[in-house]
This record gives C-alpha cells, structure tokens and sequence, in this order.
C-alpha cells in the first residue's frame, strides 16, 4: 500500500480504531437512502464503513496527496465521491444540493486546527443536514455541552444551543489515532431543530450580542456590552437589562439562551426606536 504520512500543517491524525469507527458509522444511523457528507476522509478508514451502508457518500479533502490516492483505493465503489477542496472556503450549498435536495448526514473526524471554524460553517447551513456526528478535541467538544456558568460555557455553546440538540457518543483516547495526539477526542451527535431553539430576530445581530458579552469574561456583562459596538449608551444599558429582568453586575457567562435572546431582541427594539 502506498505510504502516506499525517501532515502536521494540516491537523492530521487518521483514526485507526476498528472499534472506535464502528461505533461513529452506528452513531450516523445510515439508512440505504441516505447521503453522508465527510469531512477530512484522510486514509478512509471511516469512509470504507461509510459506503457499505450509505446511497452516496461525499468526501472533502484539502490534502492534494491524498485526494488520488484515496480515488485509487475507493475505484470499485461507485456511491463515493472525492473532492479536492478546503471545507472552510466551499459552498456547502451549492456542494450537496447540486448532488441531491434533500437533507444530508455528516460524519467528521474534525482536524483539531479547525475544529471550530467548521462548525460555524454547519451553524450557517443547519437545514443542509439531519444529523451530524462529529470528532473533535475533547476541550472543544466540552464547551459545546456546557451549560451557562461553567467555566467551558462560551460563544460555541450558546450558538450551537440554538440550533442544536447535542449529546456525548463517546470518548476517544489518543491511542485510537496515528500519529498519536497529546489530548482526548470526543464524538459528538447533532440533532438539528426543525427551527431555532428561540426567537432571536437578527441571528447576525445576535450573535453580536453573545460575542460581545464574552469579549473580556473578567468583567460583568454591562461593562463588556457598554464597550462594545452595540452603539447602546451605558445607562440605556443599564436600564435596558433591568427591563429584561438581567442582572448587569452579571457576566456573560451566566446567561442562558433564552436571556440571550431576550436582550437581542430589547437591543433591536431600541435601535429601531432610534432610527
């Protein structure tokens, strides 16, 4: 077999546990109908599960080695696809709904460098997906579970909680993986909800909101909000968050979802009086 060797630049660590990748392709629920988004295939260990079970299974990968390689191994199988190609900058649109309408599942072993910047790509396509099953760096998949006042409860955690029902399938220690990391995975299941979790108005606007009162977690939610780019006024603020029953000596850690949207919406009620 040809050698091919993880690429440090690239986040590479290619999942060799049978164990492990039986119970991701278990975790993904495949039906023979299904179509399987891949993220990062690297060697296919995962993908070779995948096709077994799925109508079409679709890998990105940026690695331009591994790309004809795996095109090569895979050759028998027509249901797979390979596409050269960065995650991050593709239109995941355009990407699946030129190859089939309806909603796709995503199985992912996440490179840990971008991790988080590819969730946010699913964050703005959730109605693109009916599931995802997702392995990402233990640290990263704690925040997203966190609930408000834990010390992983950040940003990621209230923007998934809003499109998102999330749950632990398992924990993965850094022997299942060549090379071997220095720290645990953890494979994640997403649920899409049918509609967001609650009513924030402006999903932009709120998400300004929420990156604005984790800016600086040292300090309380008024100070963070008030130095921001809201455009509020200080004692507006004051009184705008008395109003949304929220204390401002606070920090925005402590805020819940549902607080979060309340103070979205109470922000884009007042500029809408100001204009």
């Amino acid at each position: 077999m040809e050698k091919i060797r993880a690429k440090k630049s690239m986040g590479q660590n290619f999942l060799v546990d049978r164990n492990v990748l039986t119970r991701i392709v278990d975790a993904v629920n495949i039906s023979a109908e299904d179509r399987i988004l891949e993220v990062g295939p690297g060697k296919g260990a995962l993908t070779a599960l995948l096709v077994e079970r799925a109508a079409q299974v679709l890998a990105v990968e940026l690695d331009r080695q591994l790309v004809p390689f795996l095109a090569r191994e895979f050759a028998p199988q027509k249901n797979v696809e390979f596409v050269q190609g960065d995650i991050l900058k593709v239109n995941l649109s355009e990407l699946l709904m030129d190859r089939w309408s309806g909603a796709w599942k995503v199985a992912a072993n996440l490179p840990y460098n971008i991790s988080s910047q590819v969730l946010f790509k699913f964050l703005d396509n959730p109605k693109l997906f009916s599931l995802l099953i997702l392995m990402l760096q233990k640290e990263v998949g704690d925040r997203l579970i966190a609930a408000p006042g834990c010390k992983d409860y950040g940003i990621l955690s209230v923007f998934c909680r809003l499109h998102f029902d999330i749950s632990r399938v398992l924990i993965v220690k850094p022997g299942s993986f060549t090379p071997v990391p220095k720290v645990d995975s953890v494979v994640l299941k997403f649920v899409p909800l049918p509609a967001p979790r609650v009513d924030v108005e402006d999903e932009s606007f709120f998400r300004k909101v929420v990156k604005a009162a984790f800016s600086q977690r040292r300090k309380t939610l008024w100070n963070c909000l008030k130095s921001s780019e809201l455009g509020v006024d200080g004692d507006v603020l004051l009184s705008l968050l008395t109003k949304c029953g929220i204390d401002g000596s606070r920090r925005g850690e402590t805020l819940s979802l549902d607080e979060f949207a309340v103070l979205t919406r109470a922000i884009l009620g007042l500029r809408k009086l100001n204009t």
